[in-house]
């Protein structure tokens, strides 16, 4: 998979853009606040539909202009694919080779992308709201159907949650919360089970590379922490019972607080190195080791999944890696993934080691 050309029009600080590349490796260098980050972002839009970046659409819009226009065509092993995007006040329009689509879903996957970005520790180290951000981004792209489930799965919270804040304080049964709890484990396993899959399937690759570039001193296994009990692969009917016991076990609790206690959306991922939680217990560089473990591993599932590699964004990350960490980055993309990678400066790079290299300038908004 290749990106061949990018347009951008009224998108954040780029009033007109267009940019085409036939090289594997393409280097965007530039002073802070010119444009790097809004460039990668807004291939990753293409691929999502939204930003890794804010949940405000607006914000992708430059100031004044009444809508964002994202054109890409890339390059596919079944062929050419033309991709369009458009962003307003109503919401987004998206194309396919022209065809109109009715639903984002269908849109999403036609482009798939890695990025990697220095927040990315954050994944490690950060808020388990971070982590969950993380596992839906990356499922929902090679699994689309999953952003299905889990904006039902969001409503329904969302509905159940105004619920409970009505009954505050009162007690006896509700036929109506029985309802909502019903809906609420129909699509929570849903999303659950997506969940485990994914993160055996990551741990597999994640292991491999993390030993690799630790050279077989450090072995990194990933934990899944949902609401339920035992695996989260169980059969639907058991998980569904599970969750309706856990349900009414926490009944009292969540009319006190008026809030959803059990459900993905209280999900959470653990790391461990030789035992050990990175999270707690984990140095600075083991913490950015597993980040960039887990960022190669998910170039690798993509590929396995739907055939091809993604693109892979690297946003002004190779500066925060040592000489060694960076070489392995740079030997796993090489060749085989086509990669974008900002900087401030060219110094930071080892550019001896890429190969087939484009160099991007851009300043306030305009490349050459």
């Amino acid at each position: 998979m290749q990106l061949k050309k990018l347009s951008l029009q009224q998108y954040r600080n780029y009033e007109r853009m267009e940019f085409e590349t036939n090289h594997m490796v393409n280097i965007i260098v530039g002073p802070n606040a010119q444009g790097k980050t809004n460039l990668l972002e807004s291939i990753f839009v293409l691929a999502l539909t939204k930003s890794h970046r804010t949940n405000q659409d607006k914000e992708l819009i430059r100031w004044n202009a009444p809508s964002a226009l994202l054109h890409a065509e890339i390059e596919k092993k079944y062929g050419p694919v033309k991709l369009d995007l458009a962003i307003s006040a109503k919401g987004k329009k998206a194309k396919v080779n022209g065809l109109e689509q009715k639903k984002l879903s269908n849109f999403i996957g036609s482009l798939n992308v890695v990025m990697f970005a220095p927040e990315d520790l954050e994944i490690v180290k950060g808020s388990p709201s971070v982590r969950r951000r993380f596992l839906d981004m990356e499922i929902g792209q090679v699994y689309p159907a999953y952003l299905y489930d889990l904006s039902q799965y969001n409503k329904i919270l969302h509905q159940r949650n105004n619920y409970l804040k009505q009954m505050f304080g009162s007690s006896g049964a509700s036929p109506l919360l029985e309802v909502w709890n019903e809906q609420l484990a129909q699509f929570g396993i849903k999303i659950m089970k997506k969940r485990q899959s994914f993160i055996k399937k990551l741990q597999l690759w994640a292991e491999k590379i993390h030993a690799g570039i630790t050279n077989g001193q450090e072995q990194l296994q990933i934990d899944y922490e949902h609401s339920l009990a035992g695996d989260a692969q169980e059969d639907d009917a058991v998980l569904f019972d599970q969750f309706m016991i856990k349900l009414s076990q926490v009944r009292d609790q969540e009319m006190r607080r008026g809030v959803s206690l059990v459900g993905p959306h209280r999900d959470d991922l653990r790391f461990y190195i030789n035992g050990k939680e990175v999270q707690t217990f984990g140095s600075q560089g083991q913490q950015r080791t597993t980040a960039l473990s887990l960022k190669l591993a998910e170039i690798e599932l993509v590929q396995e999944e739907v055939g091809e590699y993604p693109l892979l964004l690297l946003d002004d990350v190779l500066s925060e890696l040592d000489h060694y960490r960076q070489t392995q980055l740079i030997e796993t993309f090489q060749r085989k993934v086509q990669t974008f990678i900002t900087t401030t400066g060219i110094e930071s790079i080892n550019l001896s080691n890429l190969e087939d290299v484009s160099m991007i300038q851009v300043r306030d908004g305009s490349l050459t």
